[in-house]
């Protein structure tokens, strides 16, 4: 599969880049794909809620009033969770919710998803650029060019580049990841991917 190159104004570079079709045209595994999007989400979950029982609560130890001659219901403790600031009944206890995917399983489900977007045009490559500083604005600008502004983007770097992560990160529909490390739900969740033209080789290579 050949696309084109664009440069940062919006036009195109006169240069075509060919992306491998071992990972951006094959067969896509829907159900992988859900399955990486389950384990990502669900490992993401902390599973440390809890809440207290009747056995658990503080006081409760003392029987509130005398079993006969108030007219009121016996009872033996305030902590009973019929009673206000007693225990709960089948309240969360802590879990371990992570999901394990064989890593096999994992790039499959990643080049599954990055077919599905090349199948669908939404791709977009740019060539090469950084920042001296953080500038949110120039890279706003840059999409507006591109017209990925009001589209959901996956912008793929091929490192770790702190000015351009900062000037992503305030930019409301933009996503900024290290092309290696996004992850099968980065690549669904987004409409577009925008990519550099350099971290092509970088992801590829991880796939592998």
């Amino acid at each position: 599969m050949e696309l084109k190159v664009y440069k940062i104004d919006g036009t195109e570079s006169g240069e075509i880049v060919k992306l491998p079709d071992s990972v951006f045209a094959i067969e896509p595994n829907t159900h992988l794909v859900y399955q990486a999007v389950r384990s990502f989400l669900a490992n993401r979950r902390q599973g440390t809620h809890k809440t207290k029982e009747r056995n658990e609560v503080r006081g409760g130890g003392k029987k509130p009033f005398r079993q006969k001659g108030t007219g009121g219901a016996r009872r033996g403790t305030n902590r009973s969770p019929l009673m206000v600031g007693g225990g709960t009944i089948f309240g969360p206890k802590p879990h371990k919710y992570s999901v394990d995917l064989p890593v096999k399983a994992a790039r499959l489900a990643r080049k599954s998803a990055l077919s599905m977007k090349a199948k669908e045009n939404e791709i977009t490559v740019v060539e090469d650029f950084n920042f001296d500083k953080p500038k949110t604005k120039d890279l706003q600008s840059i999409l507006q060019s591109l017209k990925l502004d009001e589209t959901k983007t996956l912008f793929l770097l091929t490192e770790a580049n702190d000015n351009l992560y900062k000037s992503g990160r305030n930019i409301k529909k933009l996503n900024v990841r290290i092309s290696d490390k996004a992850a099968t739900y980065d690549l669904v969740n987004n409409k577009m991917i925008l990519i550099q033209k350099s971290a092509i080789d970088n992801l590829c290579k991880s796939l592998i």
